[in-house]
């Protein structure tokens, strides 16, 4: 008995586990940032899982290039939503993207070799962008906005506590639409 609750208990554990993206499961990822990169203390080589959001893309004859704003990745891979940005970073992937597709505001996760350095303007700012020679691209489906109408619903939906005053069907207090309280 006791082995099959510790059955149940490892099978609903495991159940809540979010999945990783079958494209951004690599093995050998070093912990090499984008903020490392650019401070040109990272390894050349290496394997990284980056990401954030698309900045710009860029389409060449046999590659396209993605101008990515850094963000750090949660324990799934995907980016967070947060202020903070270790820096910007191209990724390199071969074949064609549409730009519409990989639109500009949209979350992506790459993994691939940290190949060096390519300089590009952003305005008039000479930027050092750190490589990734992509491996495999994961571009995240955006999350529905959720407004929950209770947020906005009246907070003493039954008049004013003492039993008066506006009600849904009640009315005022001595109305005759509804029952009140008046003479």
């Amino acid at each position: 008995m006791k082995a099959l609750w510790t059955l149940a208990g490892i099978l609903l554990l495991t159940g809540c586990a979010a999945p990783i993206p079958r494209a951004l499961r690599a093995p050998h990822i070093t912990s090499v940032t984008v903020a490392a990169a650019r401070a040109h203390i990272a390894p050349l080589g290496a394997r990284v899982r980056w990401g954030g959001v698309i900045s710009k893309v860029i389409n060449d004859p046999h590659a396209t290039w993605i101008q990515v704003i850094s963000r750090s990745l949660r324990h799934d891979g995907r980016p967070r939503r947060a202020r903070f940005s270790g820096g910007r970073f191209l990724a390199r992937v071969p074949g064609f993207l549409d730009p519409d597709i990989y639109a500009v505001g949209r979350k992506i996760t790459v993994v691939g070799v940290f190949s060096g350095y390519e300089k590009d303007p952003i305005g008039s700012y000479l930027y050092d962008f750190p490589v990734v020679r992509t491996l495999a691209v994961h571009l995240w489906r955006p999350r529905p906005h959720y407004y929950s109408r209770f947020y906005y619903a009246n907070p003493w939906p039954w008049g004013w506590g003492i039993g008066v005053g506006p009600d849904f069907d009640w009315g005022w207090p001595g109305d005759d639409d509804g029952p009140g309280f008046g003479p």
